[in-house]
């Protein structure tokens, strides 16, 4: 398109210079062909911005304790009600729902890979016990660590379809 991309990160896009109409629209056309919208309204960038950085943190830093609503309030310099308020009326979930899929996705990946038993998972993903870990778990798939993992079968959901 003839775009010259100043700067690329997860979720965002800065142009060096302003696209035209006709060039957002055919930009809209190329980004759904592949599976992505483009959102150009601050409610969808705000909201697109508290899942990377929820992702972010829990399967790309290793071995980080955090607070999200500490993190996503410093982060977006914005109070964390206000964002939790933006989410909920958006997304339909809470950010805090949003949080425990994320994290039972990495458990799911976590014990495809075999490198960690439950209790270093656990601690991985900050979880109290592995107590706590099993019975979220089983609450989101119908099925306890232990019996995803001998099925031996990977029903991981994309990270943004989740």
């Amino acid at each position: 398109m003839n775009a010259e991309v100043v700067y690329v990160h997860l979720g965002e896009v800065l142009l060096k210079r302003p696209l035209v109409a006709e060039e957002v629209a055919q930009f809209k056309t190329s980004l759904k062909s592949v599976g992505f919208e483009l959102l150009d309204d601050q409610r969808g960038r705000q909201i697109e911005k508290i899942k990377a950085i929820i992702i972010d943190h829990i399967h790309y830093k290793e071995d980080e304790k955090f607070n999200f609503s500490k993190v996503l309030s410093n982060e977006l310099a914005k109070e964390y009600s206000q964002l939790s308020k933006l989410f909920s009326e958006t997304e339909g979930v809470t950010i805090e729902h949003y949080v425990i899929l994320q994290k039972i996705e990495r458990v799911k990946e976590l014990l495809a890979y075999n490198e960690m038993n439950l209790n270093e998972i656990s601690y991985k993903l900050g979880y109290s016990s592995v107590a706590h870990l099993s019975a979220q778990f089983k609450k989101v798939t119908g099925l306890t660590p232990t019996q995803f993992k001998a099925q031996d079968i990977h029903l991981r959901k994309p990270l943004d379809i989740v």
